[in-house]
Protein backbone atom coordinates (compact mmCIF):
# COMPACT_ATOMS: atom_id res chain seq x y z
CA UNK A 1 0.00 0.00 0.00
CA UNK A 2 1.29 3.35 -0.75
CA UNK A 3 1.95 5.80 2.04
CA UNK A 4 2.20 9.20 -0.52
CA UNK A 5 0.06 11.27 1.24
CA UNK A 6 1.43 14.47 3.04
CA UNK A 7 -0.22 14.37 5.87
CA UNK A 8 -0.50 11.71 8.79
CA UNK A 9 -3.86 10.27 6.92
CA UNK A 10 -3.20 6.90 5.14
CA UNK A 11 -4.93 6.60 2.16
CA UNK A 12 -7.39 3.83 3.53
CA UNK A 13 -8.34 7.02 5.47
CA UNK A 14 -8.27 9.04 2.43
CA UNK A 15 -10.44 6.25 0.84
CA UNK A 16 -12.88 6.16 3.28
CA UNK A 17 -13.34 9.40 3.54
CA UNK A 18 -13.76 9.67 -0.11
CA UNK A 19 -16.93 7.44 -0.25
CA UNK A 20 -18.32 9.43 2.63
CA UNK A 21 -18.31 12.10 0.29
CA UNK A 22 -20.56 10.30 -2.10
CA UNK A 23 -22.53 8.98 0.32
CA UNK A 24 -23.10 12.94 1.65
CA UNK A 25 -24.16 14.22 -1.33
CA UNK A 26 -22.92 16.76 -3.11
CA UNK A 27 -19.60 18.31 -3.45
CA UNK A 28 -17.32 19.90 -5.88
CA UNK A 29 -14.04 18.36 -7.67
CA UNK A 30 -11.62 20.29 -9.77
CA UNK A 31 -9.25 18.76 -11.94
CA UNK A 32 -5.61 20.10 -11.41
CA UNK A 33 -2.87 18.83 -13.97
CA UNK A 34 0.11 19.26 -11.67
CA UNK A 35 1.96 19.48 -8.29
CA UNK A 36 1.31 23.52 -7.99
CA UNK A 37 -2.51 23.44 -9.08
CA UNK A 38 -2.94 20.52 -6.87
CA UNK A 39 -1.62 21.98 -4.29
CA UNK A 40 -3.42 25.66 -4.82
CA UNK A 41 -6.71 23.63 -5.31
CA UNK A 42 -6.33 22.02 -1.75
CA UNK A 43 -5.02 24.98 -0.14
CA UNK A 44 -8.45 26.48 -0.95
CA UNK A 45 -10.38 24.17 0.92
CA UNK A 46 -11.56 21.68 -1.93
CA UNK A 47 -12.39 18.16 -0.07
CA UNK A 48 -11.11 16.21 -3.25
CA UNK A 49 -9.37 16.36 -6.19
CA UNK A 50 -9.31 14.50 -9.77
CA UNK A 51 -7.03 14.58 -12.70
CA UNK A 52 -7.69 15.67 -16.21
CA UNK A 53 -6.43 13.40 -18.81
CA UNK A 54 -6.79 16.17 -21.72
CA UNK A 55 -5.32 18.87 -19.18
CA UNK A 56 -2.32 16.65 -18.06
CA UNK A 57 -1.71 15.54 -21.60
CA UNK A 58 -1.35 19.01 -22.96
CA UNK A 59 0.54 19.92 -19.86
CA UNK A 60 3.36 17.09 -20.99
CA UNK A 61 3.23 17.93 -24.81
CA UNK A 62 0.55 15.66 -25.53
CA UNK A 63 -2.86 15.36 -26.11
CA UNK A 64 -6.25 14.28 -24.27
CA UNK A 65 -6.22 10.21 -24.89
CA UNK A 66 -2.59 10.18 -25.64
CA UNK A 67 -1.08 9.96 -22.67
CA UNK A 68 0.39 6.01 -21.87
CA UNK A 69 -0.44 4.15 -18.41
CA UNK A 70 3.14 4.53 -17.20
CA UNK A 71 2.46 8.29 -17.35
CA UNK A 72 -0.92 8.28 -15.82
CA UNK A 73 0.55 6.09 -12.76
CA UNK A 74 3.43 8.23 -12.17
CA UNK A 75 1.55 11.49 -12.26
CA UNK A 76 -0.78 9.98 -9.81
CA UNK A 77 1.59 9.05 -7.59
CA UNK A 78 3.44 12.38 -8.17
CA UNK A 79 -0.28 14.41 -7.13
CA UNK A 80 -0.71 12.27 -4.41
CA UNK A 81 2.42 12.64 -2.56
CA UNK A 82 1.60 16.53 -3.04
CA UNK A 83 -1.79 16.86 -1.37
CA UNK A 84 -3.89 15.02 1.90
CA UNK A 85 -7.35 14.88 -0.01
CA UNK A 86 -8.27 12.16 -1.88
CA UNK A 87 -7.32 11.97 -5.95
CA UNK A 88 -10.09 10.32 -8.50
CA UNK A 89 -8.36 9.53 -11.27
CA UNK A 90 -9.76 10.14 -14.88
CA UNK A 91 -7.99 6.66 -16.35
CA UNK A 92 -9.65 6.86 -20.04
CA UNK A 93 -10.55 3.05 -21.14
CA UNK A 94 -8.60 1.68 -18.17
CA UNK A 95 -6.28 0.67 -20.54
CA UNK A 96 -7.38 -2.83 -21.45
CA UNK A 97 -4.87 -3.45 -23.99
CA UNK A 98 -1.55 -2.88 -21.93
CA UNK A 99 -0.60 -5.84 -20.05
CA UNK A 100 -3.14 -7.67 -17.08
CA UNK A 101 -5.23 -5.05 -19.03
CA UNK A 102 -8.43 -3.37 -16.52
CA UNK A 103 -7.46 -5.67 -13.93
CA UNK A 104 -3.80 -4.78 -13.61
CA UNK A 105 -4.50 -1.07 -14.64
CA UNK A 106 -6.42 -0.75 -11.26
CA UNK A 107 -3.92 -2.50 -9.08
CA UNK A 108 -1.47 0.41 -10.18
CA UNK A 109 -3.70 3.01 -9.36
CA UNK A 110 -4.65 1.95 -6.55
CA UNK A 111 -0.81 1.10 -5.22
CA UNK A 112 0.03 4.73 -6.77
CA UNK A 113 -2.52 6.16 -3.76
CA UNK A 114 -5.61 7.19 -6.08
CA UNK A 115 -9.07 6.98 -4.11
CA UNK A 116 -11.15 6.30 -6.99
CA UNK A 117 -10.84 5.93 -11.04
CA UNK A 118 -13.26 6.31 -13.89
CA UNK A 119 -13.66 4.16 -16.94
CA UNK A 120 -15.29 5.33 -20.37
CA UNK A 121 -17.01 3.23 -23.47
CA UNK A 122 -15.45 5.46 -25.38
CA UNK A 123 -12.67 3.66 -27.95
CA UNK A 124 -10.35 6.58 -29.43
CA UNK A 125 -8.92 4.09 -32.01
CA UNK A 126 -11.92 2.66 -32.86
CA UNK A 127 -13.35 6.44 -33.00
CA UNK A 128 -16.39 5.25 -32.04
CA UNK A 129 -18.63 3.98 -28.81
CA UNK A 130 -18.44 0.82 -27.43
CA UNK A 131 -20.60 -1.85 -27.49
CA UNK A 132 -22.86 -2.07 -24.60
CA UNK A 133 -22.32 -5.32 -23.66
CA UNK A 134 -18.75 -5.03 -24.34
CA UNK A 135 -18.79 -1.79 -22.10
CA UNK A 136 -20.90 -4.00 -19.22
CA UNK A 137 -17.98 -6.42 -18.87
CA UNK A 138 -15.45 -3.75 -19.09
CA UNK A 139 -17.39 -1.93 -16.00
CA UNK A 140 -17.65 -5.41 -14.48
CA UNK A 141 -13.85 -6.19 -14.51
CA UNK A 142 -13.37 -2.96 -13.16
CA UNK A 143 -16.10 -2.95 -10.35
CA UNK A 144 -14.24 -6.10 -9.28
CA UNK A 145 -11.06 -4.65 -9.21
CA UNK A 146 -11.37 -1.57 -7.72
CA UNK A 147 -13.81 -3.27 -4.81
CA UNK A 148 -10.86 -5.42 -3.65
CA UNK A 149 -8.50 -2.02 -3.35
CA UNK A 150 -11.68 -0.17 -1.73
CA UNK A 151 -11.47 2.60 -4.40
CA UNK A 152 -14.70 4.40 -6.19
CA UNK A 153 -15.30 3.46 -9.92
CA UNK A 154 -16.86 6.03 -11.56
CA UNK A 155 -18.32 4.64 -15.38
CA UNK A 156 -18.75 7.02 -17.75
CA UNK A 157 -21.32 7.26 -20.57
CA UNK A 158 -19.27 9.35 -23.33
CA UNK A 159 -21.77 9.52 -25.99
CA UNK A 160 -22.90 13.04 -25.43
CA UNK A 161 -19.54 14.22 -26.14
CA UNK A 162 -18.96 12.98 -29.17
CA UNK A 163 -22.47 14.16 -30.33
CA UNK A 164 -24.82 11.96 -29.45
CA UNK A 165 -28.51 13.31 -28.13
CA UNK A 166 -30.33 10.11 -26.77
CA UNK A 167 -30.60 10.45 -23.59
CA UNK A 168 -32.77 6.81 -23.58
CA UNK A 169 -29.57 5.16 -24.06
CA UNK A 170 -27.43 7.18 -21.96
CA UNK A 171 -30.01 6.37 -19.00
CA UNK A 172 -30.07 2.20 -19.94
CA UNK A 173 -26.26 2.06 -20.01
CA UNK A 174 -25.95 4.25 -16.65
CA UNK A 175 -28.24 1.76 -15.61
CA UNK A 176 -25.85 -1.38 -16.89
CA UNK A 177 -22.88 0.16 -15.16
CA UNK A 178 -24.83 0.87 -12.05
CA UNK A 179 -25.74 -2.60 -11.99
CA UNK A 180 -22.46 -3.80 -13.12
CA UNK A 181 -20.91 -2.59 -9.93
CA UNK A 182 -20.32 1.06 -10.21
CA UNK A 183 -20.11 3.25 -7.52
CA UNK A 184 -20.79 6.71 -9.19
CA UNK A 185 -22.08 7.27 -12.72
CA UNK A 186 -21.23 10.64 -15.45
CA UNK A 187 -22.36 11.58 -18.56
CA UNK A 188 -20.32 14.32 -19.44
CA UNK A 189 -22.34 16.54 -21.52
CA UNK A 190 -25.64 15.70 -20.40
CA UNK A 191 -26.47 19.02 -18.36
CA UNK A 192 -29.75 20.18 -18.59
CA UNK A 193 -31.43 20.24 -15.11
CA UNK A 194 -34.22 17.79 -16.67
CA UNK A 195 -31.94 15.13 -17.42
CA UNK A 196 -29.70 15.04 -14.37
CA UNK A 197 -32.89 14.32 -12.55
CA UNK A 198 -33.73 11.69 -14.98
CA UNK A 199 -29.94 9.98 -14.13
CA UNK A 200 -30.68 10.52 -10.33
CA UNK A 201 -34.26 9.54 -10.41
CA UNK A 202 -33.99 6.76 -12.47
CA UNK A 203 -30.20 5.27 -12.31
CA UNK A 204 -29.72 6.44 -8.69
CA UNK A 205 -26.76 8.44 -7.06
CA UNK A 206 -24.33 9.02 -6.81
CA UNK A 207 -23.80 10.99 -10.12
CA UNK A 208 -21.10 12.86 -11.33
CA UNK A 209 -21.84 16.44 -13.49
CA UNK A 210 -19.36 18.09 -15.62
CA UNK A 211 -19.22 21.98 -15.20
CA UNK A 212 -19.87 23.27 -18.57
CA UNK A 213 -21.53 25.77 -20.30
CA UNK A 214 -25.62 25.09 -19.80
CA UNK A 215 -24.85 23.44 -16.73
CA UNK A 216 -27.25 24.34 -14.04
CA UNK A 217 -25.93 27.29 -11.24
CA UNK A 218 -24.15 25.29 -8.61
CA UNK A 219 -26.99 25.81 -6.29
CA UNK A 220 -28.47 24.03 -8.51
CA UNK A 221 -26.35 20.70 -8.51
CA UNK A 222 -26.34 21.39 -4.78
CA UNK A 223 -29.90 20.51 -3.90
CA UNK A 224 -29.73 17.54 -6.54
CA UNK A 225 -27.25 16.26 -4.58
CA UNK A 226 -24.58 15.81 -7.34
CA UNK A 227 -20.93 14.96 -7.17
CA UNK A 228 -19.67 17.99 -9.52
CA UNK A 229 -16.20 18.10 -12.04
CA UNK A 230 -14.31 20.93 -13.96
CA UNK A 231 -12.84 18.58 -16.21
CA UNK A 232 -10.12 20.55 -18.25
CA UNK A 233 -11.97 24.19 -17.46
CA UNK A 234 -9.26 25.24 -15.06
CA UNK A 235 -6.54 23.92 -17.27
CA UNK A 236 -7.87 25.80 -20.34
CA UNK A 237 -8.24 29.14 -18.37
CA UNK A 238 -4.93 28.81 -16.77
CA UNK A 239 -3.05 28.39 -20.08
CA UNK A 240 -5.43 31.09 -22.05
CA UNK A 241 -4.42 33.02 -19.29
CA UNK A 242 -1.01 32.30 -19.92
CA UNK A 243 -1.57 32.62 -23.83
CA UNK A 244 -3.47 36.26 -24.30
CA UNK A 245 -0.97 37.60 -21.41
CA UNK A 246 2.63 36.48 -23.66
CA UNK A 247 0.79 37.51 -26.95
CA UNK A 248 0.89 41.16 -25.70
CA UNK A 249 4.72 40.89 -25.36
CA UNK A 250 5.30 39.76 -28.69
CA UNK A 251 6.97 42.42 -30.95
CA UNK A 252 7.95 41.63 -34.55
CA UNK A 253 11.43 41.63 -34.12
CA UNK A 254 11.08 39.04 -31.59
CA UNK A 255 9.01 36.86 -33.81
CA UNK A 256 11.32 33.56 -34.90
CA UNK A 257 11.07 33.72 -38.74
Amino acid sequence: MSSHATSDTTIDELRARFRDLHAGGFFVMPNPWDRGSARMLEELGFAALATTSAGFGRAIGKDDQEVSRDELVHHVADLVDQIGVPLNVDSEMLFPDQPGGITETVRLLAEAGASGCSIEDYDPSAEAIVDADAAVQAVSEAARACAEHGIVLTARCESHLYGGTDVEDTLRRLTLYREAGAGCVYAPGLSDAASIQRVLSEVGGPVNVLAIPGTPELATLAALGVRVSLGSVLFNAAYGTLKSTAKAFIQPSFVRP
